[in-house]
């Protein structure tokens, strides 16, 4: 499901209402709990959080002319989607996430790499994505981003 937006707030207008609530909760967890210095934008037609060019001026290897991707939140056609790159790059941190998800929900954890899928709206675990969101800073990750990268 691709929302073509040019900012957060409309991505979410766009979103059908079953999606809206969990999708905006999602996003105030994230920017309520990220710790200073990551900016909200609209990444890869997602709503995206990233260490702007002003701390980090190489920008994403991939596309230098981005800024440096850290957590995206989509409503994708199934499921409503966080995707966040500590836990990919960061065996720590996915363990820990891993290990905690279980007592905020009751259901499976389903997840790939750096995706966390959430198909039923309900049951998202804001308390542990707030937690989720404080533990690496924009320099944090942009030394782990650039070790992860020579390697």
């Amino acid at each position: 499901m691709t929302i073509d937006a040019k900012t957060p707030d409309e991505y979410i207008s766009k979103l059908p209402d079953d999606r809206k609530e969990a999708v905006s909760q999602l996003r105030d967890t994230v920017k309520n709990n990220l710790p200073k210095g990551f900016e909200e934008c609209i990444s890869y037609k997602m709503i995206g959080y990233v260490v702007p060019h002003s701390l980090y001026p190489d920008g994403y290897h991939v596309e230098p002319k981005l800024p440096l991707p850290f957590i995206n939140i989509a409503s994708q056609k199934h499921f409503v989607a966080l995707y966040h790159s500590g836990i990919y790059a960061d065996k720590k941190i996915h363990d820990w996430f891993v290990g905690e998800y279980s007592k905020y929900v009751k259901t499976k954890l389903d997840m790939g790499k750096s995706c966390i899928r959430f198909k039923n709206t309900k049951s998202i675990p804001y308390p542990l994505i707030a937690q989720l969101c404080k533990k690496m800073t924009p320099q944090d990750w942009i030394t782990l981003y650039e070790k992860k990268k020579k390697t």
